[in-house]
């Protein structure tokens, strides 16, 4: 599948004379360029890339894209995106991401408002590599621009179009538009709705797992009062309601795999009152689940943008563009992932920002570039909390036995004394509601430039810079509220401590024994364990540790810019080498996290020297796109669940090296061939306050090499891999086009390798997964008379098996595993219609 960027989505998949290299035009550079003249690494996919495909989102993106990722984790919220080994996962509302994403010229925030079904699109662009002088903050890895197809006077830019596949998918997507004045202004109108059920199945409810339930709907308007002005308007809005994601048991801990002896919670949870469903490794591929509370994630988006296009002379050109948006998100998560009765939790997210965007294009014989002003300010409202359910009291005794004895004692001294001793209250009281609310405002401008020099007509030197001042606060209340709970005191001196307490009773008890009152040092010992909640202190988990309110502020500016020096030898040859700068915004935690650490964390920065040909060997039908890169990111934010908490901070430093390559050839008038491929390696250069192994440690008793003293809670991740990403991908796309009787018709097989990875930044050898192969097959039917199409495809024919780039250790259960299977197979026919 060669890329044809701004293609028309609505025609129709005929076969043309596949001798032609395609010219294809993108706005890598903020300005409309012939694909192999941009000294940028970048990928451009059109729409009727997308309709001959059948991809569907950002997800099946990655297929197409080299050394680019997308995956979920807990919900459909938590998306995340990276380029080059480096992203974000938007785990974290006060987190913003590595990978910028835009939408008709309209910066996204939030990863997640991009990962609704990709229609009426003109063309994807992803750029590789620090984009920090043109897209501005967020974009240390790369960026992600999708434009819509734009209204038209065009009589015939309609479609209509149905695809129906396996687990009762039916999607129905339709756009057209209308000539409301001739010449002057149009008006298009387009949407989707998408229904399947999931593949994974949740045992206790009946229900399926990672659904779809999603629809959207977009209106624009295209004023042209002249030739040198015009006026796009979009309106959009957007809703998903889908039962996501299931994670599936990927190591359990009924038994330690390598200490005889060593039982772990599920042993527990098998017993009553539990009763609970346990799944082993075995059964990961089964597909199955059993939860006391189904994953639900909600997401609302909606925005307004105007686009003002002026051409003020030959020279010069001004370009606006202004965008208001809002996203909601709601996620309730199962916690324990277990159909026990532990934990959920729910996160009630609310986004609104609005963004201003000026610039001025300039272009002579010898100069071309731009200058511009962007504006952008942010509010983002936060309510978050953690509830312990109906079996979690009995879970924490039967979980914590070496406490229990304590409180007997105190309950036997109370006996005694006839309750002038208080017994000891409920350690974990069921009910118990962990809240927390956030509140963060920021705003920031930039001023930027690019240049062009024409050196000469074989060398251009480009250069750009970047100015950007940001400003975040943040406010943030903690409360617990239960059975006997008010609110857990904030001292740490108050705390449960069991050592001072057995002191405590010792002496109480010595006292009594003499005839004497307890001194008031010994009842103070063990009166933390007289309040209800004092056992939640002895899970370790931020997430049930009470902690004073918040009120940051946050002041940074950033300058980044780019250096690139092009070589145009011929018509058909480009070489270029560049270095360019980039960065993600610091900005503040908004998660319940211990008080010893901090809410804020500093920009992630990257530094980036590349390489890179462009050459079509027009003779024999081959166009060849390579590029060599090395990049250091400089103070990366890295987040890891640790099944306690997500441990967010700069990490250090990262060092990505790597090469990718798109090829095409045609090898006949009517067969091409498309190969895609890369080999990036991330690692920690610098990481000494890692996440360390837990996993393997409970299952082995094999301590984590990277712990310097034997008590650190953290370890060295010095010279390991990034999490999540592929050292090595490859897909190969072969297109067949060939009539049957009078009708154009086609046949594809897609062949995609992705390399092992390890489920996170902690390289525990237990987050593991094996590198895998996909197939995808596609074969079309075109009925010209009809304006009509038939394609019918399959993904993942051969029902690969394999982990989908993401796992994590399971809250209050040390050394159980959850992870994300990829998709098993699926097929289905799309029928397209064109007016």
């Amino acid at each position: 599948m060669p890329p044809h960027a701004h293609a028309d989505e609505n025609a129709l998949s005929t076969p043309h004379n596949k001798k032609a290299l395609e010219h294809i035009v993108v706005q890598a550079q903020k300005t409309s360029q012939n694909l192999q003249d941009v000294p940028v690494a970048v990928t451009a996919l059109s729409g009727q890339d997308l309709v001959e495909t059948v991809s569907r989102d950002v997800f099946d993106l990655q297929n197409y894209v080299p050394a680019f990722g997308a995956f979920q984790n807990q919900s459909v919220t938590n998306s995340g995106f990276s380029i080059r080994g480096i992203g974000t996962s938007s785990q974290n509302f006060g987190f913003e991401s590595s990978v910028g994403l835009y939408v008709d010229g309209v910066y996204r925030a939030r990863q997640n408002a991009l990962i609704n079904d990709l229609v009426d699109i003109e063309s994807i662009e992803v750029l590789r590599g620090p984009q920090g002088t043109l897209f501005g903050k967020n974009t240390a890895a790369g960026a992600m621009t999708l434009t819509t197809v734009a209204p038209s006077h065009d009589e015939r830019d309609g479609f209509a179009e149905a695809i129906i596949g396996n687990d009762n998918l039916v999607r129905l997507s339709a756009g057209s538009s209308f000539s409301l004045i001739d010449d002057v202004l149009a008006m298009r109108v387009s949407g989707f709705s998408s229904h399947s059920d999931g593949f994974i199945t949740d045992e206790r409810s009946g229900q399926t797992l990672n659904n779809r339930n999603r629809s959207a709907i977009k209106a624009q308007l295209l004023y042209t009062p002249t030739d040198e002005i015009s006026v796009r308007l979009i309106a959009d809005y957007g809703e998903l309601d889908e039962r996501c994601c299931g994670a599936l048991t990927f190591q359990n801990n009924i038994q330690a795999n390598d200490i005889a002896g060593k039982f772990g919670t599920d042993a527990l949870l098998l017993q009553l009152p539990f009763n609970a469903t346990i799944y082993g490794r075995d059964n990961f591929y089964d597909y199955k689940t059993s939860l006391s509370q189904t994953p639900l994630s909600k997401m609302e988006d909606k925005g307004l943008s105007v686009q003002v296009d002026v051409a003020l002379n030959k020279a010069w050109d001004l370009v606006s563009i202004s965008a208001y948006r809002a996203f909601d998100s709601l996620d309730t998560v199962d916690t324990d992932f277990s159909d026990a009765d532990l934990l959920t939790a729910t996160n009630d997210a609310k986004q609104q920002s609005f963004s201003q965007e000026i610039r001025l294009h300039y272009t002579s014989e010898d100069v071309r570039g731009l200058i511009g002003v962007y504006y952008y300010s942010q509010n983002l409202d936060l309510t978050f909390d953690t509830t312990t359910q109906d079996d979690f009291s009995a879970f924490f005794n039967a979980a914590a036995p070496d406490l229990l004895p304590l409180a007997n004692a105190i309950n036997e001294l109370s006996a005694v004394t006839s309750g002038f001793i208080a017994p000891a209250a409920a350690p974990a009281p069921s009910g118990t509601a962990f809240a927390h609310s956030a509140y963060q405002e920021q705003d920031s401008i930039a001023l930027f430039s690019q240049l062009d020099w024409l050196l000469n007509s074989d060398f251009t030197l480009t250069t750009g810079l970047r100015y950007t001042r940001e400003e975040k606060s943040i406010v943030g209340a903690y409360d617990e509220q239960g059975p006997g709970i008010d609110g857990l005191t904030q001292d740490p001196a108050q705390w449960p401590n069991v050592g001072r307490a057995v002191f405590g009773l010792q002496n109480i008890a010595a006292a009594l024994a003499a005839g004497q009152a307890p001194t008031a040092q010994s009842l103070n010992a063990i009166a933390p364990f007289q309040q209800a909640g004092w056992g939640y202190f002895f899970l370790g988990s931020a997430a049930v540790m009470p902690r004073p309110d918040l009120n940051e502020e946050l002041d940074d500016s950033q300058l980044t810019g780019t250096v690139k020096l092009a070589y145009h030898p011929n018509d058909n040859t480009l070489t270029y080498a560049s270095f360019a700068t980039g960065y993600k915004a610091g900005g503040t935690n908004t998660d319940r996290i211990l008080p010893s650490l901090s809410p804020l964390f500093d920009a992630e920065k990257s530094r980036s020297a590349e390489i890179g040909i462009k050459h079509d060997f027009e003779e024999y039908g081959v166009r060849v796109n390579a590029a060599a890169h090395y990049t250091q990111i400089s103070d990366f934010q890295a987040t890891t669940f640790t099944g306690t908490g997500f441990n967010l901070q700069n990490a250090g430093d990262i060092i990505v090296k790597g090469v990718e390559l798109e090829a095409t050839w045609l090898m006949t008038e009517n067969t091409k061939l498309h190969a895609v491929a890369s080999r990036t390696l991330a690692n920690f250069d610098e990481f000494k306050r890692g996440t360390c192994w837990v996993a393997y440690t409970w299952h082995t008793g094999i301590d984590d090499p990277g712990r310097v003293e034997p008590n650190d809670p953290f370890c060295s991740r010095d010279g390991d891999r990034v999490g999540f990403e592929p050292q090595n991908s490859l897909s190969l796309m072969l297109n067949h086009y060939f009539e049957v009787g009078n009708y154009p018709a086609s046949a594809s097989i897609d062949y995609q390798y992705t390399g092992d990875v390890f489920l996170d930044d902690a390289n525990d050898p237990y987050k593991y997964a094996d590198d895998f192969s996909l197939f995808n097959v596609r074969v079309s039917f075109t009925i010209p008379q009809w304006d009509s199409e038939i394609i019918a495809w399959s993904r993942n024919v051969f029902d690969e098996e394999y982990v989908a780039r993401s796992g994590f250790d399971v809250p209050v259960q040390t050394g159980k595993i959850m992870a994300y299977p990829g998709a098993p197979r699926s097929f289905g026919v799309t029928f397209r219609k064109s007016f």
